[in-house]
């Protein structure tokens, strides 16, 4: 798996900090990995949290929960402009083509004119070295590519189906699965 994949959560995951999200996969290695729930917006404006950064946040201008780790630390992804490239500007670290890590502690204003939007994140997921290959293994995630769109969607709680109805069949089938199958 590469930074910029998307996983899936499997409908038979329970796990209420992961059931039916998407995460945008930043970092995959040895040691672990690390990334951020994109459909779980939360009640908090990102102007109430970061002024500064709310006028270049997507819609909704939400802070995002990534995750339950560290639900403290705020992260921000966001995607370039065409034409941008992301080792080329101060402030961003880049993950997968137009999509890079913001440093918010960097101005603003000089990052405006590149991006094409943000969404800043309270927390992430993160895995210990060979668990999330186990989790895949036992079929909890689906890993499927990403578009740079993912990061800025504004299907919030619908994106879940939408990923999965763009992948064809026979995943795009799952897109259908009840939330409660005793209600089915």
């Amino acid at each position: 798996m590469e930074p910029g994949s998307l996983l899936i959560a499997a409908p038979g995951l329970t796990d209420p900090n992961f059931r039916r999200t998407v995460v945008y996969m930043i970092e995959h290695r040895a040691r672990g990995s690390l990334g951020v729930v994109l459909n779980r917006p939360s009640e908090v404006q990102v102007r109430d949290v970061l002024p500064s950064w709310a006028p270049l946040a997507s819609r909704p201008h939400a802070v995002f929960v990534g995750g339950p780790v560290e639900n403290e630390t705020a992260l921000c992804l966001a995607t370039l402009r065409a034409g941008q490239d992301p080792r080329a500007v101060r402030g961003l670290v880049p993950v997968r083509g137009p999509v890079a890590l913001v440093d918010l502690e960097s101005d603003p204003r000089a990052l405006e004119q590149r991006l094409r939007g943000l969404r800043v994140f309270a927390g992430y997921a993160g895995w210990d070295a060979g668990q999330l290959e186990g989790e895949i293994a036992r079929g909890d995630w689906i890993v499927v590519p990403a578009l740079p769109d993912d990061v800025l969607s504004g299907h919030d709680r619908g994106l879940w189906e939408h990923v999965l109805r763009r992948q064809g069949m026979p995943l795009a089938l799952l897109a259908t699965y009840p939330v409660d199958v005793r209600r089915n």
